[in-house]
């Protein structure tokens, strides 16, 4: 009788869906030529797209492995972590947010500082990573640069930032609104020691960050394409009720009003810096 009864047999998944289960993730679309990209050719190409040289976002580790000789480095100040000082609640609570951020990057905030080499010379380096909190600048983000410039001054070693940032960290108010006094403090007394400052600006650099290191180097260069700038655009255009120019806010405008001292591609950058610091320092 078993032969006329109809069985219940676990649905399975449709071949399309199956199919688009295996291979979600694996490829990214290039939002400026359209083009479809296997994420690891992308990995390779230190996110840069290989048919239109587009920049994608680089995390900070992952900057660091393209600045310092082979990949290595030692890092300062990791144990230094962001408080709550305002017991800040929006959605949810300010603690909360750092904890999984925290726990998803292996990070304890937006900035890593790094010593190493980069084509055999000493420097010191910040990376910004925009994945944790927006790469905004909180009383740590602010610490870090400010020992980094500090130690740099007393050892007389080039300093290095790359910023990738929204700005200031609201969550933390006025605590947050200082480090930009702060570390433009400690970057004039590394000038006064006659010592280099490098800034690279990628995408994006905003806000309190753009107001305060990012644009205060011996030498500024952005990414091709990355977006600078303090307020947004649509804030100034309520502003001052016109409309923005093409390309308002991008490195290459900014470089065309004399903002920026170079555009330089993600994988020239290395040899660009080693460049200007022969230039700098001999």
């Amino acid at each position: 009788m078993a032969w006329f009864k109809k069985e219940n047999k676990p649905t399975e998944a449709p071949p399309s869906e199956e199919r688009r289960v295996k291979t979600e993730g694996l490829w990214i679309k290039c939002e400026n030529c359209r083009s479809i990209i296997w994420k690891k050719d992308l990995e390779a190409n230190w996110e840069v797209c290989p048919k239109c040289e587009r920049h994608f976002r680089l995390g900070a580790k992952r900057r660091l492995e393209m600045l310092f000789d082979d990949a290595k480095w030692t890092e300062r100040d990791a144990e230094l972590a962001s408080k709550d000082p305002l017991s800040f609640v929006d959605v949810k609570p300010y603690s909360q947010r750092l904890r999984e951020a925290q726990d998803k990057l292996g990070i304890n905030d937006a900035v890593l500082t790094a010593e190493g080499q980069l084509n055999g010379r000493q420097i010191i380096c910040c990376s910004m990573e925009f994945a944790f909190a927006g790469g905004s600048m909180g009383a740590v983000v602010g610490e870090k640069v400010t020992r980094a410039a500090e130690r740099s001054a007393e050892r007389k070693t080039p300093l290095i930032i790359v910023s990738c940032s929204g700005g200031a960290r609201m969550q933390e108010g006025v605590v947050s609104l200082m480090q930009l006094a702060k570390v433009s403090a400690a970057l004039a007394r590394l000038d006064e020691a006659c010592v280099p400052y490098i800034s690279v600006l990628t995408d994006p650099t905003t806000g309190g960050v753009t107001a305060s290191f990012a644009m205060l180097g011996d030498l500024n260069i952005a990414e091709p394409g990355a977006l600078i700038g303090f307020a947004g655009p649509r804030v100034i255009e309520q502003t001052i009720r016109q409309k923005l120019p093409e390309g308002f806010q991008r490195a290459e405008f900014l470089l065309e009003h004399g903002f920026l001292d170079a555009i330089v591609p993600r994988k020239e950058l290395k040899n660009y810096i080693s460049q200007a610091l022969d230039f700098f320092v001999g």
